[in-house]
């Protein structure tokens, strides 16, 4: 899995990101969730996403680990999360071969990284499987678009788009219910539950 860009990398550990990620972009992507217990995200980058769900939520209620494949953006999520040590952990990781046990986690996210991640379909069943029965998966990413393209194709950064209409099928593969997919011309939302007992 390739590491971001220059060009992503300055944007995710900027300022203008965390406060938007804060006021808008984190509840319009957890879509009424309220990450709860266990909690791990995938390709978290420099812990922007992160550190707000630990701002928001009852410390006793959310134990928070933030995985990326880049070392520099683990760095900097471990230095942004400080303030919740004991409760936050950083992590590098492949998000095709994530190293946790199977139902290791209560609720994992996925925030605009799964565009980077050439087999995200992989990434994705891994995400499905560290999650407990009835755990959530929640999340958001590019779906391919002209903007989008051009984009990547500037920063020279590698990416694997999802296609309109290309995740419901490979999300109703895995053991998942409540399978919930919004998409509009440039972003797809998802949510879903674990299946089987807790």
């Amino acid at each position: 899995m390739p590491s971001m860009s220059t060009i992503e990398s300055l944007f995710c550990r900027s300022a203008p990101w965390e406060a938007a990620t804060g006021r808008w972009v984190l509840p319009w992507a957890l879509q009424g969730i309220e990450p709860r217990g266990r909690v791990l995200e995938i390709g978290g980058g420099s812990g922007a996403m992160a550190t707000q769900i630990l701002a928001t939520a009852p410390p006793d209620l959310v134990d928070l680990t933030v995985t990326d494949i880049d070392p520099e953006m683990v760095e900097a999520a471990g230095r942004r999360m400080q303030p919740f040590r004991g409760r936050a952990h950083a992590r590098v990781a492949d998000a095709t071969a994530l190293p946790f046990p199977d139902g290791a986690f209560d609720t994992v996210v996925s925030f605009i990284m799964l565009h980077h991640v050439l087999d995200w379909e992989k990434a994705l069943a891994e995400a499905v499987r560290v999650l407990a029965p009835g755990g959530v998966l929640v999340g958001y990413d590019l779906l391919a678009s002209a903007p989008a393209r051009l984009l990547h194709r500037l920063e020279g950064a590698p990416h694997r788009f999802i296609s309109r209409g290309e995740l419901r099928p490979h999300l109703h593969t895995l053991p998942l219910t409540d399978l919930r997919i919004r998409e509009n011309a440039v972003t797809t939302r998802f949510r879903a539950r674990r299946g089987g007992d807790r």
